[in-house]
This record gives structure tokens, sequence and C-alpha cells, in this order.
């Protein structure tokens, strides 16, 4: 779908979309298979400016708004998932909160390593015993002095065992209340304690990396500590309200990425004497999802541009979120059921973004918890 895009924006796009195709497409359905993270992509997408998307200049980004940040996620998106996300990820979470409440110091350090391609970033939210409840963490800090001994588990990171560092949200003050004892970390990998389990195997987004992270008695300094004592959490909810706007275009290039499948499939395939595409079942399918689609992108767009405005963004972020994935997973269906039996097998890209698609709907919070979002603002 067209915007009311720059000159810059439109030359952005059209970059990524190219790269994309030339770089990923190729690969993207044997890396899915493999189930591997692709290392080797690192350094072009480093030299693609797509690692330091939010990063200023003065660290080696790219410095670019939220709405190019979109645009960006959702070119990728519409070949591989799975790349898509770890721009995302890597862009919105881990570099992401350094660069809203990381030291000078931190930024220098780990913002031009983090553009540079030479560390990835992982954000460590999540455990096995809290998802949605997320302040129910029960991964420790303790201080100790000017030092910091982290214990706890941290489940399903993105870029868990490849990244070179990860931000981690840790409970601070266990007589605080549950969002208010809460303190993050930066921590290196190959910090003695600091541990990550091999690549988790799922259903969709198989060659992102996705690890589960284990803390044994791993000492910080207080130098380590990013943003104020007992505030980590407060600061999190800030992270997600955008890293929301980034898989609301992860979700629409998927969707995107399936109808352009499907037209195709549509226009070559033959029954009963004529291409599928004249029939109108086929038609009313195709004309569905670009309809949802469209309107999931200017969901996605208008919390981009209010977030560029520095305009409040927070429930148009999740009505974006909300409709992006589930409308993306309906388009992807529909374009599977285009392609009929074949669709079913690898041997089209179909399936693979139909499982990707599905991960919109979880991560960075669930469909519920985003209609949760959407009805306090609205009863506020």
């Amino acid at each position: 779908m067209n915007f009311d895009l720059s000159e810059q924006q439109q030359l952005l796009r059209t970059s990524v979309r190219e790269f994309a195709r030339a770089e990923i497409a190729p690969h993207a359905g044997a890396w899915d298979r493999e189930e591997r993270f692709p290392k080797e992509i690192v350094p072009k997408l480093a030299s693609m400016g797509l690692l330091g998307i939010r990063i200023p200049e003065v660290y080696g980004g790219s410095e670019m708004d939220m709405t190019s940040y979109a645009l960006t996620v959702e070119e990728i998106a519409r070949v591989d998932g799975s790349m898509a996300l770890t721009v995302a990820s890597h862009n919105g979470l881990g570099t992401g909160h350094i660069l809203a409440f990381g030291t000078e110091a931190q930024k220098q350090k780990y913002l031009t390593k983090a553009a540079s391609g030479e560390w990835l970033a992982a954000w460590g939210l999540t455990e096995p015993g809290s998802g949605s409840d997320a302040a129910g963490m029960a991964t420790t800090a303790v201080r100790d002095g000017d030092r910091w001994v982290i214990n706890g588990t941290k489940m399903f990171i993105t870029q868990g065992s490849v990244g070179g560092f990860c931000v981690v949200l840790a409970r601070s003050n266990t007589t605080a209340s549950k969002q208010r004892g809460i303190t993050a970390f930066i921590v290196e990998h190959g910090t003695p304690g600091f541990s990550a389990s091999g690549h988790l195997r799922k259903l969709g987004c198989r060659s992102s990396d996705t690890a589960e992270l284990v803390f044994e008695d791993v000492v910080v300094g207080d130098g380590q500590r990013l943003g104020e004592v007992d505030h980590g959490f407060i600061d999190t909810l800030k992270i997600l309200d955008r890293g929301r706007i980034s898989i609301a275009a992860m979700a629409l290039g998927l969707g995107y990425g399936a109808l352009e499948m499907a037209i195709a499939y549509a226009k070559e395939r033959k029954q009963f004497g004529k291409a599928i595409g004249e029939f109108q079942a086929i038609q009313w399918m195709l004309a569905d999802s670009k309809v949802e689609l469209d309107a999931a992108a200017l969901l996605t767009y208008r919390a981009a541009w209010l977030a560029d405005e520095g305009r409040p963004f927070i429930q148009e972020a999740s009505m974006a979120k909300l409709f992006a994935s589930e409308a993306s997973t309906r388009a992807c269906n529909k374009a599977l059921q285009v392609h009929g039996g074949y669709g079913y097998t690898r041997e089209f890209a179909v399936e693979r973004h139909l499982r990707d698609a599905k991960l919109c709907e979880i991560g960075e919070g669930t469909s519920e918890v985003q209609r949760m979002v959407i009805a306090k603002h609205l009863l506020a």
C-alpha cells in the first residue's frame, strides 16, 4: 500500500525490497528447513544500515524515524518472517532499551557494536513461569556493594544464543509492588554464570534464534545497571509500545507477501479449463485479504506517525498490532487455501508465511493483552 512517504522513505523501501529479494528470499526456505540462524547475513544487514535503524549517527547508526523502521521490517517480512523478527527485535528491544535509558558510556560501547553488527542485541523479559504477567518474574538481582548478583531463567529470548549482550530484567526489590521493584541490566555473553540453551524448535520463524537463558550467580558491576533502580519495568512498558509497531509491520509484510503469492498462483493455476483466478470463490478470498491488509497498514503507519510526531500512541500501537497480526494470519491462511494441496507442501513458501505469521499474535503481547490495553484506554 502506498502512503505519502518522503523521497528518502521511498528510496529506503525500494532499496530494502531489492536487498530482501536478492539476499534473503533465495535462502529463506533452506534456513527454515535447517532451523539455523544464518550468521552470514549479519554483515550484509549491517552494511545496509539495518542493524542501527534507530541508533543515532554519532554511534554509527542510521538514525531513522519509526515510519522508516516499520517500512524496513515490512519489506523484509514480505520474503522472510525470521529475518524480519531479527531486525525488529535487535533494533526495537535490546538496543532500543539502551538508547532510551542508557548512560553515555553504555551507548558508546553497546550501540556502536550493535550498529556495526559486531554484537547482536537480546532482551530478556519473559520467563518460564511469567509470560503475559511479565512483572511476575522470578529472576532476582541482589545488590552487593557496587555489584549485583543475578539468578534466574529467561525463556523465548530472540537472539538469546547468538547475541553479544542481553538486556535482562530482574526483581531487585521484593518488598515493592511487582511493577516497581524491577531493574534492568546489560549482561555480556561470556560473563561467568550466564549461559544460553540451544536453538528452541518452533512452529515458525525457525531461522530466528530463540533461546532459554540461565543466570547462576552472575555478577555485574553497577555500571551495567540500565536505568534507575526499581524502575526497569516502567521503562520496559515504553519499549514494548514501540515494539508493537514493528510487530504490526512484520505481520503486514507476511500478509502482503502471501497475498502476492496467491495472486500469482491464481493467474497460473488452471482448473475446469480456466485460471482459478476467474472463479468468484478465489476472487473473494483475494479481495478480502487486500481490504484487511490495507486497513491494517493504515493502523500501523498511523501509530508510527504518531510516535514520530511525539504524540501519544500507546492505544494506537496496540490496535495496529492486534488487527495487523490477526489480519495477516487470515490472509496467509487464505493464500494457502488458494494454493490448494500444493500450499500444504514446502514446495511453495506460502506455508512458511502462515507459520511465521502466527507468532505476531503472540510475541510482544498476545492479542488478548492488546485488547486489555485498548479497553483500559477506552475506560480511563
